[in-house]
């Protein structure tokens, strides 16, 4: 069986070309030539074409077949154009984007993504609203059509937003920073209670692994994938801390005023939930995480501790305008900490309604309920 991988060479690529490999598939990877992998081994062959683009595509392809292909990066609706004359199956990935919401809550009445988001939920109705949101969602369909008109057989995969080592631009370095720089505070929206959906990249190369494991099941097929195990922005920033052995205190203000934290939001966007539903994949695919999140995220950390990114002029001005407002931030929310202090109030004791008699033959209990 021969398989190619479009991409490869990211942060889950190297797991999807070794669990081809043993699922014994002679595999090869098409990608841009601009760097490579020393997960990857030297024997699985290196195609160089750019996916971004039709020609280049045909050029890369000419004269090859395959049994499977997943494509993982390029523009998946060219792909899913062109690679019907090389394969009879195909396996893509996309993302949330595609969803009515993602980047505009206020578009959904009530206002938010639905909780937890099924594959069904409203996509993005057209370009004007999100552009980049309605492209994910043409590609996914372009996917989906090939398969209907029985060009290959397929299955989708939106992916969450990922997490482990070797990203282009990791997120938890950006939270790492703060305990190497020994900063006492970080803002977080609205307490830091958003819930994002997650995956260990290990963990949704084995969800796409599953399905190239069972290609009836999986045959025309959208899926989300995900950890199981989600945590929110403030946990996120805990188990960073617990893997650096440091501490930060959390200052949790509203969402339109947590300026220095849009870094850290999908997008630069609102806090609003995005959790996917993950029913579907596990029921049909019988996925479960592979590596418990708690260990991924403690994993990451170290392998950036061991790998710093490189940090050029834009990530370390960045860096420092958001210390200098998280510093102003904190000191208006402390001063109307106290200000809120000051109000007078009683504290509700909570009874809850049922009687709860001490002696038997009592028609009312000792709180007269």
């Amino acid at each position: 069986m021969k398989a190619l991988v479009i991409g490869g060479t990211g942060p889950t690529g190297p797991h999807l070309v070794n669990g081809l490999i043993g699922q014994g598939y002679d595999v090869s990877i098409m990608h841009r030539g601009t760097h490579d992998s020393e997960l990857i081994p030297a024997s699985v062959e290196r195609i160089i074409g750019d996916p971004h683009f039709r020609e280049t595509l045909r050029e890369a392809l000419a004269g090859r077949s395959f049994d499977l292909i997943i494509a993982t990066y390029g523009r998946i609706r060219y792909i899913a154009e062109i690679v019907g004359e090389h394969t009879e199956r195909l396996i893509t990935v996309g993302g949330a984007p595609c969803y009515r919401g993602v980047l505009q809550p206020e578009t959904l009445v009530p206002r938010g993504l639905q909780i937890p988001l099924p594959e069904t939920a409203p996509k993005v109705p057209d370009e004007a609203e999100f552009r980049f949101g309605y492209l994910v969602r043409m590609a996914e369909e372009a996917v989906m059509q090939g398969h209907a008109e029985g060009r290959f057989s397929a299955t989708h995969f939106r992916y969450p937003v990922v997490y482990g080592p070797r990203q282009l631009t990791p997120s938890v370095w950006t939270i790492m920073r703060r305990f190497i720089d020994k900063r006492p505070h970080i803002v977080l929206p609205d307490g830091g209670l958003t819930l994002t959906s997650r995956g260990y990249a290990e963990n949704v190369a084995h969800a796409v692994l599953l399905a190239a494991q069972q290609p009836e099941a999986a045959a025309g097929q959208v899926y989300n994938c995900a950890d199981e195990l989600q945590l929110t922005m403030a946990q996120w920033v805990e188990v960073v801390g617990r893997a650096m052995d440091g501490e930060v205190e959390v200052i949790g203000v509203p969402d339109r005023f947590a300026y220095s934290a849009r870094s850290l939001m999908m997008f630069f966007g609102p806090s609003n939930h995005q959790i996917f539903d993950l029913y579907k994949i596990k029921s049909e695919l019988g996925y479960s995480d592979l590596v418990p999140p708690l260990e991924a995220m403690a994993g990451t950390v170290r392998w950036y501790q061991d790998n710093p990114p490189d940090e050029d002029d834009k990530f370390r001005d960045l860096l420092a305008e958001n210390y200098r407002l998280e510093d102003e931030i904190a000191a208006v929310y402390r001063d109307n900490c106290e200000k809120l202090a000051g109000i007078e109030h009683t504290p509700l004791d909570f009874h809850h309604p049922y009687p709860h008699p001490k002696k038997p033959g009592l028609d009312r209990d000792h709180r007269a309920r």
